[in-house]
């Protein structure tokens, strides 16, 4: 049995993951920004298996350092928690450039750096397919995915353990709920088909690229 940690696994693709990873008889352990999100997930993957949940803002240094002195050794670290905001980039208000830096660059970068003493084996970063290429209407979106492909990029070289990076397009989840920036998102894959897919493709591959 391992023990994974995910952040952002009350929902989406964290979530599928962490199923999966339960229903594989490991110990699971999730974070999430709303308790109330974070109680819900908790209730619904508690049958599959062994599982733990704590509430935490990534981008808060003193409550991830505290969260990380708390918890055991880890075989596996998935950063997976992100939030994007669409439209010209003029369109962006401050707050949502900063939560988009806060949350998908500085937050992965904090968790990294607090827990990776713990993690034996591999570090996982969810980047997207946003941090291969720039799109348009997502200006600040990319540009953190492209400073967490870099990061994963230069831990790669650094670090003698795994560090995978996972890049995927959009997905079927409540990510696009406040955005019409997809038009139908009930076409394109599901989380659980991706988190399969990943689970699968990682065979000590330094990428996951799964296809539209």
């Amino acid at each position: 049995m391992k023990t994974i940690l995910i952040t952002g696994g009350t929902s989406g693709l964290g979530y599928e993951l962490a199923k999966l990873y339960l229903e594989k008889n490991h110990q699971v352990i999730i974070l999430g920004r709303s308790k109330s999100k974070l109680d819900y997930a908790l209730h619904h993957l508690k049958p599959y298996g062994e599982v733990q949940g704590y509430p935490l803002d990534i981008s808060d240094n003193n409550a991830v350092m505290h969260l990380a002195s708390q918890l055991p050794d880890l075989d596996l670290l998935i950063n997976c928690a992100g939030i994007g905001y669409f439209g010209s980039f003029l369109e962006l208000n401050k707050r949502e450039i900063v939560e988009m830096i806060d949350i998908n660059l500085k937050g992965t970068i904090l968790v990294t750096h607090a827990f990776l003493p713990k993690v034996k084996e591999q570090v996982m970063n969810i980047i997207s397919t946003a941090g291969l290429k720039g799109k348009v209407n997502e200006s600040v979106y990319v540009a953190t995915k492209f400073g967490v492909r870099g990061f994963t990029e230069a831990l790669q070289k650094e670090l003698p353990l795994q560090v995978t990076a996972v890049y995927m397009g959009g997905m079927d989840t409540p990510f696009w709920h406040q955005s019409n920036h997809i038009k139908e998102p009930s076409k394109l894959k599901s989380p659980k088909d991706v988190a399969m897919e990943i689970f699968e493709k990682n065979d000590g591959r330094s990428e996951i690229i799964i296809e539209k």
